[in-house]
């Protein structure tokens, strides 16, 4: 499976989306994809794609959005197939959709259901006759400026994600609000409505994500509990379980996950 990873080449883009990435399987793949903390796009170039999702088989139509979830799911790749992915900024994708973030939550909805058939067949043409990826993403870019709406940031949301990243996900939201005005249910619904998730459910992602991508191998199952603020091994375990569908020790034995 090959990885090819660009930058927004639009100014207007930046703020909203992190990167675009290109992923291009000759022999096919399996793959893993664990919960993350902004919601994506994909439009299928070329080949076929299966999502499991528990028992739940289904194949993927040429344009998907997908909400945060907080369990894993896996992706089928068949030989030759190849996907254009658009990974917003958390709170980004609420710039492009009319429609509320957080009802896709634990969803991947094809995008006719918030984009016109037209309108989509004429980008599924435009990415066909894209000779090269540059040509491919700036269609991509073309379209998702047409959708770009005025929206004006909420800046105490985009504060209270910074300060969860910077935290690693190990952090009281009461406190977090404490030097601030505001009570807790209608900054959750704030929250909510920027980024798709709930503020606690949101650094659970971060917590677990953080713990995750640090791993080195040579902890102990109780070492990595601490380090991700948890008190209970068992708890922890739990968790990891409902993330990533598998164990600890099964999980990190395998590579197969992003």
């Amino acid at each position: 499976m090959k990885l090819e990873r660009y930058i927004p080449s639009e100014v207007l883009l930046k703020p909203f989306i992190s990167a675009f990435l290109i992923i291009d399987s000759d022999s096919g793949a399996v793959n893993r994809v664990l919960p993350d903390s902004a919601l994506v796009m994909a439009f299928r170039l070329r080949g076929s794609v299966t999502m499991l999702d528990g028992a739940e088989r289904s194949s993927l139509p040429f344009a998907v959005i997908s909400g945060l979830r907080k369990t894993s799911r896996t992706v089928c790749y068949a030989p030759g197939t190849a996907n254009l992915l658009v990974l917003f900024r958390e709170g980004g994708a609420a710039a492009f959709l009319r429609e509320p973030v957080h009802e896709l939550f634990g969803q991947s909805l094809g995008l006719d259901m918030l984009v016109s058939q037209r309108e989509l067949g004429r980008i599924e043409e435009q990415l066909g006759e894209a000779a090269t990826h540059s040509e491919k993403i700036r269609r991509i870019e073309e379209f998702l400026l047409s959708r770009l709406h005025a929206a004006r940031p909420d800046r105490l949301v985009e504060e209270a994600i910074q300060q969860i990243k910077a935290a690693k996900g190990d952090i009281n939201i009461r406190k977090l609000l404490a030097p601030l005005s505001l009570s807790l249910d209608p900054f959750e619904k704030r929250f909510r409505r920027v980024t798709g998730t709930s503020p606690k459910q949101f650094s659970s992602i971060i917590r677990l994500r953080n713990l995750i991508s640090h791993h080195t191998g040579d902890e102990s199952l109780t070492s990595l509990a601490h380090a991700a603020g948890y008190f209970d091994q068992a708890h922890f375990i739990k968790d990891f379980k409902s993330f990533t569908g598998q164990a600890p020790g099964h999980f990190f034995a395998h590579k197969d996950w992003w």
